[in-house]
């Protein structure tokens, strides 16, 4: 690991000073067989980011007491407590974990793993789901016992009703509004500055987002401040706090959007985070 002080974007947001950038040389490159799953967990007390990567084994990623945001190709990927994402072997990404967050991962050897998702999907982690992947940590089951916790593992991971993926436009000629708002999803620059900034009509700039995002510009950019509140919740920000971050005149306006995008208030979907990261 090695100290990020500086504000470079390496993940999908802007770098805190206090980031830690890990190495991901660490990581098992294979399973011992007989078995299937390799599970093991920290916990972070500072934001921790990864440099783009990629595993020649499938990985479960999650956190618990936290948020997580993965940049694949082409989307972001927020993920809340309560769900962990899939990334299929091969897969390059990176990412970053809210602080005092504990950080899980599993890695399933394709050869042996009777589910397979061809592409990255987010996984409900049910209670029984995260119990039996800590579980899998011990060094000290018999082979019986963990082949028996492995074979349900594949009977309940299930991808979950709530996939909170944005997809990011790569067409050249609205690339650079993009990346200047996963840089800082508060900038409050209309529509016609944005046209102005990449030389395009507001017409054609609306016409790209819709056709490579299936979002209105506007409604992406509703959807990227609500993927970054979900972060900053994470960290333990107060609704007002974020709300002020993410450039919005009122609360009540903040809490509107974030309920369109997430089907909840921000205070009701920390509550269901907490009574979760309870059980």
């Amino acid at each position: 690991m090695h100290d990020a002080s500086d504000p470079v974007t390496r993940g999908a947001w802007r770098r805190e000073a206090d980031t830690v950038v890990l190495d991901m040389g660490h990581v098992p490159e294979q399973v011992a067989a007989p078995f299937a799953i390799y599970s093991e967990s920290v916990f972070v007390s500072v934001p921790l980011e990864f440099e783009p990567h990629s595993h020649p084994l499938h990985e479960l990623v999650w956190v618990r007491g936290g948020t997580m945001t993965v940049r694949l190709a082409d989307s972001i990927v927020t993920v809340p407590e309560g769900h962990g994402l899939w990334i299929p072997a091969g897969v390059r990404h990176s990412g970053r974990t809210t602080a005092r967050t504990a950080l899980c991962d599993a890695l399933f050897d394709p050869d042996r793993s009777s589910v397979e998702f061809a592409e990255p999907v987010a996984i409900e982690i049910t209670p029984l789901l995260g119990s039996l992947l800590t579980h899998l940590e011990s060094g000290e089951l018999s082979v019986a016992e963990r082949l028996r916790a492995e074979a349900v593992v594949f009977d309940v991971l299930a991808p979950s009703d709530r996939q909170l993926a944005l997809h990011v436009p790569a067409d050249e000629r609205i690339a650079p509004i993009a990346a200047a708002l996963l840089e800082d999803p508060a900038d409050s620059r209309n529509l016609p500055d944005w046209a102005e900034m990449v030389g395009a009509s507001e017409r054609t700039v609306s016409r790209l987002f819709r056709a490579r995002t299936g979002l209105s510009f506007l409604q992406w950019r509703q959807v990227l401040r609500v993927h970054h509140a979900v972060a900053l919740l994470g960290e333990g920000l107060h609704v007002q706090e974020v709300s002020e971050l993410l450039g919005y005149a009122q609360s009540s306006t903040f809490i509107a959007s974030f309920k369109r995008v997430m089907g909840a208030t921000p205070g009701a979907f920390l509550d269901a985070s907490a009574e979760h990261f309870d059980r």
